[in-house]
């Protein structure tokens, strides 16, 4: 529930929210933040000179954004404050939110009563939306409190307190041991023997262990949420056109009277049921996340052997040349190395980022349940329609192209030895068009078997199962061949390309992330090839050197991987590191 602990803290304050206030932007304020923030509007801005005019309580805020940020970005802006407080500068709550004006705490001597009351054309500024709204004549009595946030907080709260202790020890509070339910107090036993003796007055009062203390606590009774507009009703009926709750004097004589309206309890439902149906769909998108997070961390990994395998390749073949190349070496393994440093950073860029909208899908999605454990109607519904939309928002996030890979793990660099000596000076990397790999344990089914480093595969199950080969292609031109080394009861293995995410427990071709020959004529001790032309972006087969028909797929773009789908009854060889086979360059020359 970590991540959860940044949707219960004031943006004001930074604090856990204390007498949350919801805002007509759907966002939550301390009430004393609010009070804190408020600042005083000229007397011709007052709300009944504005809708008399016609004029929005939001455009006031337009006009403040003008002068606010042009003053050259420095950080401080000015601000009407109230008439009898000067001009102040804007400054920053503990969690970065701009806040006018100083968000400054009460004196402390002073009790909340004391407080001046909240001036008259005061204006309030949403610190996270920086929407503005003209306060009427309730002030902020006109904003609803949030009984449901107040619920979870104090759930939250009492689930991460750690052992209960002394109230009344002055320096280090050792544990408590008892609780007296009548003063409200936890004890340790000295303290308990001092200030609360078992004698007089005090020999009625009833001693509870601590943790029973801290039960009766939580199930006091909270206070039921009332309108706003009648404070002495409770909310009975729910206004669709409003959406909020409202009370049967609000339908006899306010501003509700001819709208529709609906039943509390069945609202309460129906929205309960909205929210946990957006959270299922949410709940896939973390889940895909989090497989995703593996994945890229996997790719990490992968960048960093195909690094090192390919520098030292690389030094091998830097190494058999002489004192000019040695000095050509450098450059080139600079360059692969700004290469390898380009591909982590970013795969870690994406990973932090996916880590983070993670972590705030997971805040969210916790706080969403605690809300749906609420047993209070009203204060449920005053918040339903905004969490909703938030997690519907949430959710078309993660579905814009999030959880795809920006960076391949392959380096598709090769060291051209051929030219003479005097020509070392134009050494450089040309692209890569005969490729060494084997098929990849890490990403295959599990029911697949791997032996001949990797290079033969069977399977332990009677049903399809797919492999894919370590290394992806997105350009170029790339052929490997495998050879049936066991061929029993007529099995249907098929050979082809694969996204990385293609299903492993199906045929391959089976959904759309693969592209397959199925069997065909095939039988033990024949070479199936595979020719993948990106450049053309076709897919061609043979077997045994013959050409299977015309170009069996075509348009293929993106980022393949060799794949080959089988069961127990089939067992294949990899070759890789082939010339591209007689029949396609002969063809490639004629066109």
């Amino acid at each position: 529930m970590d991540e959860m602990e940044e949707e219960l803290k004031c943006p004001v304050c930074g604090s856990f929210y204390r007498e949350p206030l919801i805002l007509p932007c759907s966002h939550n304020l301390c009430q004393a933040c609010a009070r804190n923030i408020l600042v005083q509007t000229p007397e011709a801005e007052s709300p009944q000179s504005r809708r008399a005019s016609g004029v929005s309580d939001y455009d006031y805020l337009d006009l403040d954004k003008m002068s606010l940020y042009s003053e050259a970005d420095s950080g401080y802006g000015s601000y009407g404050g109230f008439a009898s407080a000067p001009t102040t500068p804007c400054q920053k709550s503990p969690n970065g939110v701009r806040v006018f004006p100083p968000a400054a705490p009460p004196p402390p001597h002073l009790p909340p009563a004391a407080l001046a009351p909240v001036p008259r054309n005061a204006c309030l500024t949403c610190p996270q939306c920086h929407r503005s709204l003209i306060l009427d004549e309730r002030g902020l009595r006109g904003f609803p409190k949030n009984r449901v946030l107040e619920g979870v907080i104090d759930r939250y709260q009492q689930s991460k307190a750690a052992a209960l202790r002394c109230q009344l020890c002055e320096k280090a509070p050792k544990e408590a041991t008892v609780m007296c339910e009548q003063c409200d107090v936890f004890y340790c036993e000295p303290c308990r023997l001092r200030c609360h003796p078992p004698r007089g007055p005090l020999a009625k009062h009833r001693l509870v262990p601590p943790a029973q203390g801290r039960v009766s606590r939580r199930l006091s009774p909270r206070k039921i949420s009332t309108c706003t507009d009648h404070e002495l009703e409770n909310h009975s009926m729910y206004c669709v056109q409003c959406k909020m709750p409202v009370c049967y004097q609000c339908l006899e004589e306010g501003k509700h009277s001819s709208h529709e309206v609906k039943a509390l309890g069945a609202m309460w439902k129906l929205h309960k049921s909205q929210l946990s149906q957006a959270l299922n769909g949410l709940s896939d998108r973390a889940k895909e996340a989090k497989e995703f997070l593996v994945q890229l961390r996997n790719m990490v990994q992968q960048i960093q052997e195909n690094s090192v395998e390919f520098e030292a390749c690389l030094v091998a073949q830097c190494d058999a040349l002489i004192d000019a190349l040695n000095r050509r070496k450098a450059q080139l393994l600079s360059r692969v190395n700004k290469e390898h440093e380009h591909k982590l950073k970013v795969v870690r860029d994406q990973i932090s980022h996916c880590t983070v909208k993670l972590r705030q899908t997971t805040g969210l999605m916790e706080y969403c349940l605690e809300v749906i454990k609420e047993n209070d109607p009203s204060g449920f519904l005053q918040i339903s329609d905004a969490l909703i939309r938030r997690v519907h928002l949430t959710e078309d996030q993660w579905g814009k192209g999030t959880l795809t890979p920006r960076m391949t793990t392959d380096f598709d660099l090769n060291l051209d030895s051929a030219p003479l000596l005097q020509s070392i000076h134009q050494l450089d990397f040309v692209q890569m068009k005969v490729a060494w790999f084997s098929f990849d344990p890490g990403s295959a089914h599990s029911d697949i078997l791997f032996s001949n480093d990797n290079l033969t595969v069977t399977c332990n199950s009677y049903d399809d199962r797919v492999v894919l080969g370590k290394t992806g292609f997105s350009k170029g031109l790339h052929y490997w061949e495998l050879s049936i080394d066991r061929y029993d009861n007529h099995p249907d293995p098929a050979f082809g390309v694969a996204r990385v995410d293609v299903l492993k427990d199906v045929m391959l071709g089976k959904d759309d992330k693969a592209w397959a020959m199925t069997e065909g004529g095939i039988t033990k001790g024949a070479t199936v090839g595979v020719l993948l032309d990106l450049t053309r972006r076709t897919l061609t087969f043979s077997i045994n050197e013959d050409q299977q028909g015309p170009v069996a797929f075509e348009n293929m773009e993106g980022l393949f991987f060799p794949a080959v789908s089988l069961n127990r009854n089939v067992q294949v060889t990899l070759h890789t590191g082939l010339p591209v086979p007689e029949f396609y360059t002969s063809r490639a020359s004629m066109q």
